[in-house]
């Protein structure tokens, strides 16, 4: 007998709500429970603002952006004036952004002036849309036009994929800067003109006693090919050049002065 409840043993379980018995003060739902939780706000940039600086006579150098009567202006030379007797004084030299006048204009030393909020965007000049230059942000795509009056003499050296600095004051384009060096296609020219080979070789003679080295190498090249010519360019801008320089030779000029540099 004792075997057989060794081998047949069993357990009487109660039931689990008589060991835990649950609250009637505690309700669990069925619905997702939503926690609350604090984030902290996304920091935002500030917005994009004017500024606009207060200089002095004094800060005036070549390329210095003015605010003058209302208008941008754009330094072209200065010089510092103090005399002997009475204040001293800076003569300036200005170019109107809006009309491209040309003014002179004395500013006293130690005066208050504004600096005009003269800032560049660099665009690329894709087409000519009748009498419209068409330039791209090629970041936002976004179209910028200029017309043939505010192109001026520029659109000689223009050509389309040309990398470019446009100019904006409030809002509105002022004017647009050129490469200093571009690359451009001789497409005409006269193989067979003779330039002023005496001027040439008197300067290699001249420059020869100077620099034995360094002028003299360079002139060199000029006496064995003498002399230059003009060559009409792809954007329709003539351009003097060496002699030795033939059609469908690509060339290099600075655009600030529209002189040949060398050959690409």
């Amino acid at each position: 007998m004792a075997m057989a409840m060794a081998g047949t043993a069993t357990f009487s379980i109660s039931s689990a709500t008589s060991i835990f018995r649950t609250s009637s003060s505690l309700k669990f739902s069925s619905k997702p429970m939503l926690i609350p939780m604090r984030f902290s706000p996304k920091t935002q940039s500030p917005p994009r603002t004017l500024r606009i600086y207060a200089l002095t006579s004094n800060d005036i150098k070549v390329g210095t952006n003015l605010e003058v009567d209302g208008a941008p202006w754009r330094i072209l030379e200065f010089l510092h004036v103090k005399p002997g007797k009475g204040a001293a004084f800076v003569r300036t030299k200005m170019r109107n952004y809006i009309t491209g006048n040309t003014v002179e204009k004395t500013f006293r030393a130690g005066s208050t002036i504004e600096e005009a909020n003269v800032f560049k965007e660099s665009k690329q000049f894709t087409y000519k849309d009748g009498s419209q230059f068409v330039f791209m942000d090629l970041n936002t795509f976004e179209e910028s036009r200029l017309n043939e009056a505010d192109v001026g003499d520029k659109t000689k050296w223009l050509k389309e994929g040309m990398d470019c600095n446009l100019l904006f004051w409030n809002g509105k384009i002022i004017d647009f800067e050129l490469p200093i060096t571009v690359q451009l296609t001789v497409v005409d020219v006269d193989p067979g003109l003779k330039g002023d080979t005496a001027s040439v070789f008197m300067s290699g003679i001249f420059v020869r006693h100077i620099d034995d080295f360094g002028f003299c190498l360079t002139l060199s090249n000029n006496l064995e090919t003498g002399g230059s010519k003009p060559a009409t360019v792809d954007t329709g801008a003539v351009v003097n050049v060496p002699l030795f320089v033939n059609i469908g030779d690509e060339i290099l000029v600075d655009t600030r002065t529209g002189q040949y540099m060398s050959r690409a």
